[in-house]
């Protein structure tokens, strides 16, 4: 056997044992490759965190109130009851209502808050403008904004389903009162005046209507 045979046999030994070798090394489970045991591991312990979690305490009801304080008792009934209240979603509603109810009452137009105020509260802010119409006063009032605003108490009774959630206001605006030939008597178009009020809504939880209704006032 001349010596280009015996070198090309050497040569195709050489080749098959390299396949043979590669093929035996990929089909093993050796290598960078992680044991099923510990991804079961992880998402045990990924289930275990998300119980932790879903259990843990509301913190749309502590951000507001006091953990384990009547308030807090009072909003998680409310929630029992009514599963789609939203404390953080209230005191959005109750801010907008702040600004609607307080420059209604500035410029005289009660009538339009009617579906918002419990019948005391709407007869005390129509005595209040009546008397101004008569004394022929008028008011120029523009919101600024609020500047600060804290749930202070919350109330349900269990029987009624009545809900009464108590609101903290600073709120800023500019108030002018005229009198009827014009000349300001009071207040300032420039100067902005802080105002603070504590206001209480209430509202039957469960009932298809929607709207809380301002029911007492305070300073």
């Amino acid at each position: 056997m001349n010596m280009p045979i015996v070198q090309l046999l050497v040569l195709a030994a050489i080749a098959i044992f390299l396949i043979l070798r590669l093929r035996s090394v990929l089909g093993t489970r050796d290598g960078f490759e992680k044991p099923p045991v510990q991804a079961s591991s992880r998402r045990d312990d990924s289930r275990r965190d998300f119980e932790v979690i879903e259990g843990g305490p509301d913190h749309d009801i502590i951000d507001h109130a006091p953990e384990g304080s009547p308030s807090a008792k009072a909003l998680a009934r409310m929630k029992a009851v009514e599963p789609s209240f939203n404390v953080g979603e209230f005191l959005g509603g109750a801010r907008g209502a702040y600004e609607m109810i307080l420059m209604g009452f500035e410029r005289g137009e009660v009538e339009e808050l009617k579906p918002f105020l419990a019948g005391d509260v709407y007869d005390s802010f129509a005595e209040v403008v009546e008397s101004r119409r008569q004394q022929g006063l008028t008011i120029e009032a523009e919101f600024v904004g609020v500047r600060e605003m804290s749930l202070v108490e919350a109330t349900f009774d269990e029987v009624s389903k009545l809900a009464e959630i108590t609101v903290r206001y600073t709120g800023e605006l500019t108030s002018v009162v005229k009198d009827a030939t014009g000349t300001v008597i009071e207040g300032s178009p420039t100067s902005v005046k802080r105002q603070k009020d504590v206001w209480t809504y209430a509202r039957n939880m469960g009932s298809d209507d929607p709207n809380w209704q301002l029911v007492a006032t305070d300073e």
